[in-house]
């Protein structure tokens, strides 16, 4: 009988069989392009919403960095992405897997697991319809809708599970008839010979049960501090929870509490007292919004009161130019009665306002714009954007108030 080709055989997972380990030999199966699939590999391929692991391969005195791993579900080889051309097929290679990657990608895959069965524990309600854990940020996208008292229950339940509980990591391989004995959290599609990852208490029953491919920490301890960061509503009544597990979580929190330390001594309260130091100034700066509000809106008016309007075509025209355009949307806002007026910044804001029923002030400030440059629109009451040419805006407004053809002459305008 022929020996079939290299790449019709399955590659041996070494990171099942002796996860712990992260050097290796292996023998290159198939090449192609800048990929060679290996006959055993310490290396995980990207999967189950986890990233594949890094590292290098080195092979007759070269070495080439291994940049992603991916595997073939129909045939079971695994492909190894190199940053340099690869070895020949036959050739012997020595792995070694990044172990600070491979660490961190067990943090936060064990970390999702523990955090939905906590979730799932508070309400069963709560299944879980997608994952990633490609980044510091996972994710775990929920049914359910839970809310934030449930987001709090679920973080509580598992600091006190890995705070005071001893869970190991149990990878038994089960067939498919056999899991019916395990409490699984979720139904798998696998089929044949299942992987399961379990943890579980000495002696107890087990804190979680899930079949799961990917790579784990020995104990559910090693995988704290799991921290959820905050809640995102999705599509299809989705909830995502985003989370932090393990050292980056660890190392996020130590860096936010160093930031709110320097604010607070800023403030010259200790740390606890931020967030009401905060709310103070907060309803302070809301009391000033509106003093400088209500001050700008009498500025608008007196403004107005001291611009005489122009005639254009039988529509009386107010034609202002203002410094701050803080004060655009106060003056367009108090058009008088039956008239138009135009109102720009010597940095290019502008807009026009119509309190006349014959003239749209949206087509009126298209139209000027087409003239003197820039974009903007809004509605027949109100329309503002950005010129090109502020200095010929106002007058641009006239000519098409007055009818105009572009390249007519038309009248200055009036500054305040």
């Amino acid at each position: 009988m022929s020996q079939p080709p290299y790449s019709a055989l399955p590659t041996r997972a070494l990171y099942h069989e002796d996860s712990p380990s992260l050097t290796f030999s292996s023998v290159v199966m198939a090449v192609q392009g800048h990929e060679v699939a290996l006959d055993a590999t310490a290396f995980y391929p990207e999967g189950g919403g986890q990233s594949s692991d890094v590292g290098q391969l080195g092979w007759s005195g070269t070495a080439a960095e291994v940049t992603a791993v991916r595997k073939e579900k129909a045939s079971g080889v695994i492909w190894h992405a190199l940053s340099a051309d690869p070895p020949a097929p036959g050739s012997r290679v020595e792995g070694v897997v990044d172990a600070d990657v491979r660490w961190r990608h067990m943090q936060r895959h064990s970390g999702e697991h523990l955090l939905a069965q906590a979730f799932a524990r508070v309400s069963p309600t709560f299944e879980v319809a997608a994952v990633s854990m490609r980044g510091p940020e996972c994710t775990l996208d929920l049914r359910g809708e839970p809310a934030e008292s449930h987001v709090r229950a679920a973080e509580a339940l598992l600091r006190r599970t890995l705070g005071r509980t001893d869970l190991r990591l149990h990878t038994p391989i089960v067939p498919e008839s056999d899991l019916g004995r395990y409490p699984l959290r979720r139904e798998t599609k696998v089929r044949g010979q299942v992987r399961l990852v379990v943890f579980q208490g000495e002696g107890g029953e087990p804190f979680d049960v899930s079949a799961c491919g990917g790579t784990h920490v020995p104990r559910a301890s090693m995988a704290a501090p799991v921290v959820i960061l905050r809640t995102e509503k999705q599509k299809a009544g989705l909830t995502r929870v985003v989370f932090m597990a393990g050292e980056e979580a660890s190392a996020f929190l130590a860096g936010v509490y160093r930031d709110a330390r320097s604010l607070a001594q800023g403030f010259s309260v200790p740390v606890t007292e931020l967030p009401g130091r905060v709310a103070a100034l907060q309803a302070e700066r809301d009391v000033l919004r509106t003093e400088a509000d209500d001050l700008r809106g009498n500025l608008a008016a007196a403004l107005l009161a001291a611009q005489p309007p122009q005639t254009v075509q039988g529509l009386l025209l107010r034609d202002l130019t203002v410094g701050d355009a803080a004060l655009l949307l106060p003056l367009l806002s108090r058009v008088p009665e039956g008239s138009v007026l135009t109102v720009s910044t010597p940095a290019g804001r502008c807009g026009v306002a119509s309190a006349h029923a014959g003239v749209d002030a949206g087509q009126v400030l298209r139209l000027a714009l087409a003239r003197t440059g820039g974009k903007g629109g809004g509605r027949p009451e109100l329309a503002q954007g950005q010129t090109a040419d502020p200095e010929a805006f106002g007058a641009a407004v006239q000519a098409v108030l007055a009818g105009e053809k572009p390249g007519q002459h038309h009248p200055g305008r009036s500054e305040t």
